[in-house]
């Protein structure tokens, strides 16, 4: 039936939820994209013919023509919702997104990621005097300053405003300042402790 390979598309997107991204489907896309074409020179035949006096085919031309509208505006609605979902994770994991996330990215969509990632980081360091202004901080408002962090895996030290290093060991638990810690959370390096 015509369309069914670009709405499979969205509908993967739609059975996926909860901001989670699944693998690029480069190949349902490219079946899609033919199937459009084959649309596109069906009815470029026809319009010639239709012009020579046949008006039967004026209702098959306009069918093709809706086809070919759905397809498009299912294939824009795939790949715009993958980019905001891949927005979304850089503000979730911050700047280094996981090797199961980036597998299931198109080198494209990698490519628009990296080029994000650095608008963004151009613009946080043009507000908020000398050092910018990280506004992946604090999604939530904090209810306190510091914050008690255990360590789930092997990260090294980790020097703290003052000037203070931690290090930051497997198990090992720790009262930091939360700003400080958010990111290290975010990547799954440090696991909030909640009392």
């Amino acid at each position: 039936m015509a369309g069914e390979g670009a709405v499979g598309l969205v509908r993967e997107l739609h059975r996926a939820g909860g901001g989670r991204l699944p693998p690029f489907r480069a190949e349902g896309l490219r079946q899609a994209l033919e199937e459009m074409r084959a649309l596109y020179d069906s009815n470029q035949a026809d319009v010639s013919e239709a012009k020579s006096g046949r008006t039967d085919l004026v209702f098959l031309i306009r069918f093709r023509h809706c086809c070919l509208l759905r397809n498009q505006r299912c294939i824009l609605a795939y790949l715009y919702d993958r980019l905001l979902r891949i927005r979304a994770l850089r503000w979730e994991y911050g700047s280094v997104l996981p090797n199961t996330i980036q597998f299931h990215m198109s080198t494209e969509e990698v490519e628009w990621f990296n080029r994000y990632k650095k608008s963004l980081a151009t613009y946080m360091r043009s507000v908020g005097g000398e050092e910018g202004l990280d506004l992946t901080q604090d999604m939530k408002p904090p209810k306190s300053l510091y914050i008690e962090v255990r360590c789930l895996r092997d990260y090294g030290e980790f020097e703290i405003d003052d000037g203070t290093t931690v290090l930051l060991k497997k198990n090992s638990q720790h009262f930091l300042p939360r700003w400080k810690c958010e990111q290290l959370i975010r990547q799954g390096v440090l696991e909030h402790i909640l009392s």
